[in-house]
């Protein structure tokens, strides 16, 4: 029973409280703390202008008081920016700015209760934005199904490629799922599965302060393609192309059987410390796109091991000298390299890794590559470390006509 009256008296007593604090007549509350009035202002302010931006750096007054440094400007889209940097620091950076006009910035010093001092009048004058240089970096081009869209972004700014097409009122908007958003200093887009019509694009820069550039057009006619028909495919062996092992012929690789013993894979003997060479005969000529590869599993249940390819290149010709020389009659379609999607060391693979191998992997060819009819996979280095080579499924894409 004591407990319980202990209990209620606590209540009327919390009760009570919380009646006098409603009927309290409610008053401004000032911040902590007595201000002294306005604090000193900073002093030997210096400007460095930088690309869009610029540091100003100072002497901060010998006030115990101090809390901060804000800088207040104007962009010229209208809005105001403020930036504050603390009393730790003697400098602060402002930003935002996409021409190189001078721009006026005011700087405050404010205490621990919130007064500012009165303003002093800086000019900076910015370096051109990098959002420039970026759009005059932009290089946009057909390609297979699509195009390629690169652009170089030094500074690693936060940016938006803006890839605009008409609407039916003949207006420009952003196609977002073709915009790019990124930080990255090299950038690549590749976009495919277009008809083979041609696009009218407009491509802008915007930073994350909506600043915008002039818009670049043009127009892009996606690359036919097709998946070249393997029933013309042979294999073409030249002199210095090793043979292949046992049961393992070239044209397994396009027989549409999975893993071994209807894989193909070169003899180890003759290309332990030398790349290993095979040719095919496509059959017909074509410019290339892509080659798809598809890695076999091993006996030891591993896709990437043993003479899967992990560094090759891949050689086209039109008319190639029947010596096996890889000489003018050659060209270098691509340099490749197959790498774990995990990352994962040795032989840990993943079941993200043998999925991905199963489903084999595209390598692009270059767009300026000639037309050719006669392939040629070079391997380099396999991932047992040495030279000889295998492979479960080629497939060869491109236009034939």
């Amino acid at each position: 029973m004591k407990i319980h009256a202990i209990k209620y008296s606590l209540l009327g007593i919390a009760a009570l409280l919380l009646v006098y604090a409603c009927n309290e007549d409610l008053s401004y509350r000032q911040p902590a703390g007595t201000s002294n009035g306005a604090p000193q202002q900073v002093a030997e302010v210096q400007v460095k202008n930088y690309p869009g931006k610029a540091t100003i750096s100072y002497k901060l007054p010998a006030d115990p008081d101090l809390l901060y440094v804000k800088a207040s400007y104007t962009l010229a889209s209208g809005k105001v920016m403020d930036v504050k940097s603390s009393y730790f620091v003697d400098s602060l950076v402002v930003e935002g700015f996409a021409d190189t006009q001078e721009h006026e910035i005011k700087l405050y010093t404010v205490n621990r209760q919130e007064v500012e001092s009165e303003p002093i009048s800086v000019t900076v004058k910015p370096l051109r934005a990098p959002i420039w240089s970026i759009l005059e970096s932009i290089d946009i081009r057909d390609a297979f199904g699509g195009y390629k869209l690169t652009a170089v972004n030094k500074t690693q700014e936060s940016i938006g490629v803006l890839i605009m097409e008409q609407n039916v009122l003949k207006e420009w908007e952003v196609n977002n799922n073709l915009s790019v958003y990124t930080s990255v200093d090299s950038i690549l887009s590749q976009r495919s599965g277009m008809d083979t019509i041609t696009r009218h694009f407009g491509i802008a820069i915007r930073d994350r302060w909506s600043n915008i550039t002039d818009t670049l057009y043009k127009d892009i006619n996606p690359i036919y393609e097709v998946e070249l028909n393997t029933a013309n495919f042979r294999h073409f062996p030249l002199p210095g192309d090793p043979a292949q092992q046992p049961g393992a012929a070239v044209a397994n690789m396009w027989d549409k059987r999975y893993g071994w013993p209807v894989s193909f894979s070169s003899l180890a003997a003759a290309t332990l410390n030398v790349p290993s060479i095979v040719t095919v005969d496509m059959g017909v000529s074509a410019k290339l796109s892509k080659v798809w590869i598809r890695p076999f599993k091993e006996l030891s249940n591993l896709y990437y091991g043993f003479t899967t390819l992990k560094h090759f290149e891949l050689w086209g010709s039109s008319n190639p000298n029947l010596n096996g020389e890889l000489d003018d009659s050659w060209t270098l379609l691509g340099k490749y390299e197959l790498k774990k999607p995990s990352g994962s060391a040795g032989n840990t693979e993943t079941a993200s890794d043998q999925e991905a191998a199963a489903n084999g992997f595209f390598y692009d060819i270059d767009l300026d590559a000639p037309k050719i009819r006669y392939l040629r996979i070079r391997c380099l280095v396999n991932w047992a470390g040495s030279c000889p080579q295998s492979v479960d499924e080629l497939k060869v894409f491109g236009d034939p006509r």
